[in-house]
């Protein structure tokens, strides 16, 4: 990065910037953990049985290197091709109308609170609102060291239960929402594209955006026609951009097809895109009558259903992380 010219290629140096970013997410945990470590057998001879600021300060040290040590063991579960990617993540409405815009519009807003927990940007780049209230459906770019890692947990069916607030005689209502995640993935993909299969279609933004949402046809959508797959942009500037955005998302959700196919997960696949209602959700947020949110893979729950609607997800993550390393 130090080399003479090295800035004159963005592309290459946008590249290597990153890359030196996931590097780093990897490498000064473990140095970290391998310095204090160091620092805390230094100390241990010194300490005296008089000496409580030391004892102290020693024990404080050590639960720090120990919650380190618990971080760097869960990151070993984050071994996928993958997992240290970026992520792409798709949020569709179910059944239940106004109620389940609404629920899919929390959930985004979920989604954007984990981001900002672990510094993760986030980037809209096809929505489209509900009628009334949230959206109909929304994919995000959230970018970061583990994004996919972490957030393939959230792949399934969501379920919602609460006293509707669009509902004049306050009665309880049960929402559904679909999440799909997949990575983002910069690398060059094996993957033959033959434009006859591809469909392009251009249309009018219908969501916040750019100066020009609104006033040009400059979404873009691309259904790859043999599989039926659909990728679509419309936030971006132009309808160029627009394009290799959609292509790109469209190149990965292909090879994620391919992969399924590869692995013999067939069946695993068909359990993650179930029909968006009832008796298919990997997780239900229960508001009323009580409190609780719980995994119905891992049977992992708990009563603070604030907390994780406020993007407190890393106790479900690790839960279903270390679910499927136990079935694997």
């Amino acid at each position: 990065m130090s080399s003479e010219g090295f800035w004159d290629n963005s592309e290459k140096s946008t590249k290597m910037v990153k890359e030196l970013k996931d590097l780093k997410a990897t490498v000064e945990p473990w140095d970290l953990a391998h310095k204090k470590y160091e620092e805390l057998s230094e100390l241990v001879p010194l300490v005296k049985d008089n000496d409580q600021d030391l004892v102290l300060d020693l024990t404080q040290n050590t639960q720090e290197l120990i919650g380190i040590i618990d971080k760097l063991e869960f990151q070993v579960l984050l071994g996928g091709k993958f997992d240290k990617n970026s992520t792409i993540l798709s949020i569709n409405s179910g059944a239940g109308g106004t109620e389940s815009c609404d629920w899919a519009g929390m959930l985004l807003r979920m989604y954007t609170r984990f981001a900002e927990r672990h510094n993760y940007s986030v980037k809209t780049i096809d929505l489209l609102p509900g009628e009334e209230a949230g959206i109909k459906n929304v994919t995000i770019l959230i970018e970061g060291a583990y994004a996919f890692g972490y957030l393939k947990a959230e792949r399934g069916v969501h379920r919602l239960v609460r006293i509707s607030p669009f509902d004049a005689n306050s009665r309880r209502h049960t929402s559904f929402a679909s999440v799909d995640v997949i990575p983002e993935i910069e690398e060059e993909l094996d993957i033959k594209i033959d434009e006859k299969d591809l469909r392009i279609d251009v249309y009018r933004s219908k969501g916040a955006g750019g100066q020009s949402v609104n006033t040009t046809d400059s979404a873009v959508r691309i259904t790859h026609l043999p599989t039926g797959i659909v990728a679509q942009c419309q936030n971006e500037r132009s309808q160029f951009q627009n394009k290799q955005t959609a292509f790109k998302i469209l190149k990965a959700r292909l090879y994620e097809s391919e992969q399924v196919k590869k692995l013999a997960e067939v069946k695993q696949q068909d359990s993650d895109k179930k029909r968006i209602e009832w008796g298919s959700q990997i997780r239900s947020y229960v508001l009323h009558p009580y409190n609780l949110v719980k995994d119905h893979r891992t049977e992992f729950e708990t009563g603070d259903s604030q907390k994780i609607l406020d993007g407190g997800l890393d106790e479900f993550i690790e839960a279903y992380l270390k679910f499927s390393a136990n079935k694997a």
